[in-house]
């Protein structure tokens, strides 16, 4: 079983990484696929992420889910709170019975150098730019990082640069990252961040005041 990561963050949320060698059939046992996806690798990531749920909390009611007009994966009656990410040959989800959550997780490229004026505030690239921390795994925890808030925010409609603000640079392997959500209000949020050789592991949990 390729569970790459997982962590019972408290009684009520709950959250894992797979890595997927597995063929469709090993998903399709468990879940079923309810939209068309043409590409297999993409195919396999959206059964992988909807696996989890159930392997996170047994009773999760996969079927329900519904997608919002922002894409954003929900449960009508909000029995759970999940979020989804994949990349490569990863998935990840985490679900909470209380609070809303986002995760993400990214690949390690240096493609993220040539876009990180367009998620990033100019107060976050001069931190980025003083700082000695490796520049491709610091740029993909940051845009990782906005990915999460982003779905936890569920809504849609936000400038990555100037909504999603970042107060800190990481200084170890994993940790927290003060940031905050400023649309109208402030919300500040905690991120908790992992750093693996390859990989960037992302995620947030809390309810809007």
């Amino acid at each position: 079983m390729p569970l790459f990561y997982q962590q019972d963050i408290n009684q009520d949320t709950r959250l894992a990484v797979w890595e997927i060698n597995e063929a469709e059939s090993f998903f399709l046992e468990k879940v079923s696929l309810k939209k068309e996806i043409v590409h297999p690798q993409k195919r396999l990531q959206h059964l992988a992420g909807r696996y989890l749920l159930g392997y996170l909390f047994p009773d999760f009611p996969a079927e329900l889910i519904e997608i919002a007009d922002t894409r954003k994966p929900f449960l009508p009656d909000e029995q759970y709170h999940f979020s989804i990410s994949h990349c490569g040959n990863f998935a990840a989800a985490i679900v909470s019975k209380t609070e809303r959550v986002g995760i993400d997780v990214e690949l390690l490229t240096p493609r993220v150098e040539k876009i990180k004026h367009k998620f990033l505030h100019l107060e976050e690239l001069q931190m980025v730019d003083r700082t000695t921390i490796d520049r491709v795994q610091l740029l993909t925890l940051l845009w990782s990082a906005k990915e999460a808030m982003f779905k936890w925010w569920g809504n849609g409609d936000v400038d990555f640069s100037e909504v999603l603000r970042i107060y800190e640079l990481p200084d170890k392997s994993e940790g927290t990252l003060k940031t905050s959500f400023v649309k109208k209000q402030n919300y500040p949020l905690i991120l908790h961040y992992q750093l693996f050789s390859n990989l960037t592991l992302v995620w947030t949990k809390g309810n809007i005041e």
